[in-house]
């Protein structure tokens, strides 16, 4: 069935605006609805393109318009703002993002499904824990560092803190002691959940088909899959695997004009998560270990002899998010390019 009306919502807590608008431009209506009676109207509506910024519980209520049998489109906010009349208000906002939506141009997000909310939620979860235990072990290495002990950075310094907590010729009060002790109780305490969250990682990687076809690349571990099966959209939406890369912001930044190109340094303006974890994989293939298993005569040994380790490193993550994209659009296992070469 054809839609003849485009609905933008925008979402709140309790309080929804509404801006009703045809394919042609001209305003149906504008509403402003309870959630409750947010549901029951759009429940009676006919079908419609209903289009909501991408931000909190725009995947819930983009499932639930679905259900009702609506179309359903989500916008970038950083796309919407420059459609903002003047004043900012909801009013403004649901016009504006329904008027950014009939754009020809316009890129809109996938919405994610129930099952891909809940591995991000897991994901950050153990993100969330990761980030505590760093911030106590740096207060740790604050109040040690106020008594003339100066710790390197990292969790593995804890044995050695221990020690000199525990030192009788430390020259630390006490009561000093006695507060160090809770901080090493609490980042004990967070190692042990971290480890917990790690393994319902593991297990929860192994049970999709698409997380275990992820870990057949070198540098990709399940922490990577998982990242990429909650984050990442259906790769049927990029062209080619540079658009992949692109969206993960592992692409340069181009400042050209008239018709000579100047590329900068990578954009960083897409998926922080997974371009993060696919540098930090492409780094443990760069180590003395990995760079074991890196044919003579590959462009990543030529590449490594003459740049910088973190430009490899990029480059080499770039690679890999060509090829994670040219897998799972083939739903193929990894494939060696040196060993497929010998055969």
């Amino acid at each position: 069935m054809t839609k003849s009306i485009m609905i933008g919502v925008d979402l709140a807590k309790n309080v929804f605006q509404l801006h009703a608008a045809s394919l042609a431009g001209q305003v149906q209506f504008r509403k402003k609805l309870s959630r409750r009676a947010f549901f029951k109207f759009m429940a009676e509506q006919p079908p419609a393109v209903v289009v909501m910024e991408a931000c909190g519980s725009a995947h819930y209520w983009a499932r639930e318009m679905i259900r009702l049998g609506h179309e359903v489109k989500l916008i970038a906010p950083h796309y919407v703002k420059p459609f903002v009349k003047r004043q900012k208000n909801d009013a403004a906002d649901a016009e504006a993002i329904v008027i950014a939506a009939q754009r020809p141009e316009m890129r809109f997000v996938e919405p994610k499904s129930a099952e891909q909310q809940s591995r991000a939620i897991l994901f950050r979860a153990r993100e969330r824990l990761v980030h505590q235990r760093t911030e106590l072990v740096n207060a740790l290495r604050a109040c040690l560092y106020e008594y003339g002990h100066v710790v390197a950075q990292g969790v593995r310094q804890i044995k050695r803190i221990e020690a000199i907590v525990e030192e009788p010729h430390s020259e630390l009060p006490e009561l000093m002691r006695e507060e160090c002790r809770d901080l090493l109780d609490q980042i004990a305490a967070l190692t042990t959940r971290i480890k917990a969250k790690t393994a319902k990682v593991q297990a929860v990687s192994a049970e999709r088909d698409v997380a275990r076809r992820l870990q057949t690349m070198p540098g990709v571990g399940p922490l990577t899959a998982l990242a990429i099966e909650a984050f990442a959209p259906p790769m049927e939406n990029f062209r080619c695997g540079r658009d992949f890369a692109a969206w993960l912001g592992l692409v340069p930044r181009q400042f050209s004009s008239g018709g000579k190109e100047r590329l900068g340094r990578i954009s960083k303006a897409g998926q922080a998560d997974i371009r993060k974890l696919l540098i930090i994989g492409a780094m443990s293939r760069l180590n003395w270990l990995g760079r074991k298993s890196i044919p003579e005569s590959s462009w990543l040994a030529r590449m490594t002899a003459r740049k910088p380790r973190m430009l490899v490193a990029i480059a080499l993550a770039n690679k890999m998010a060509r090829t994670i994209w040219a897998m799972l659009t083939k739903d193929e296992d990894y494939r060696d390019p040196a060993q497929a070469v010998a055969a």
